[in-house]
């Protein structure tokens, strides 16, 4: 009898496990699809047209400001899944919220970077270049807004559920995806603003 318990307990910690390996797989795959768009934006950053280049468009300052924001947020994810692992729902919620809140003003920030350069001209239609550079960020800022979304969902589960193992896979999953986020984001600022405005 104690066999079967204890058989019970482990089987949904199996499942769980399973489950974040699959998660992982995706994250594999998503990578590639990233890496292609790196691939396509190192090889057309050049073909310009005789438009303006990324040192002419891009305003690093504010750039910067999008990379503390976002590094910060994984910062208060971090803190927020410690406490998850506490069974603290309310440090959780606060820190998940923190966590929102630095998202939508990244997203905020690139937003209000599209609009600049879609009114100055430089939209994705204008040139190679700024097409690559808009499907490359703006899938990156897609995924940004899915994260804030999946993150809302996981707060309203951790208000209404108990924080079980599967609750806390769960919530665990959407931590990994945001500090993915963070870790693609750490090449476009390196790869597309760093190298793109210095070349």
């Amino acid at each position: 009898m104690v066999k079967n318990n204890s058989m019970e307990m482990s089987e949904p910690m199996e499942v769980n496990e399973t489950k974040v390996f699959g998660f992982w797989i995706y994250l594999m795959t998503d990578l590639i699809i990233f890496a292609v768009l790196f691939a396509c934006f190192i090889v057309l950053h050049g073909n310009t047209f005789g438009g303006p280049t990324a040192k002419e468009l891009f305003h690093l300052p504010s750039v910067l400001a999008e990379t503390l924001i976002l590094l910060t947020s994984s910062f208060t994810c971090s803190l927020a899944m410690l406490a998850v692992h506490r069974h603290v729902k309310n440090w959780a919620i606060i820190w998940f919220i923190i966590t929102f809140l630095l998202g939508v003003s990244f997203l905020c920030i690139e937003i209000s970077e599209f609009v600049d350069l879609v009114s100055r001209g430089a939209s994705w239609q204008h040139s190679a270049f700024l097409s690559s550079f808009f499907t490359l960020v703006g899938t990156h800022g897609l995924h940004i807004s899915i994260g804030l979304l999946w993150m809302v969902v996981m707060m309203f589960r951790i208000v209404l559920r108990p924080l079980g193992e599967h609750s806390i896979s769960r919530i665990f999953r959407m931590s990994l995806f945001w500090h993915f986020l963070d870790f693609v984001w750490i090449f476009i600022f390196t790869v597309v603003y760093g190298i793109g405005y210095l070349i």
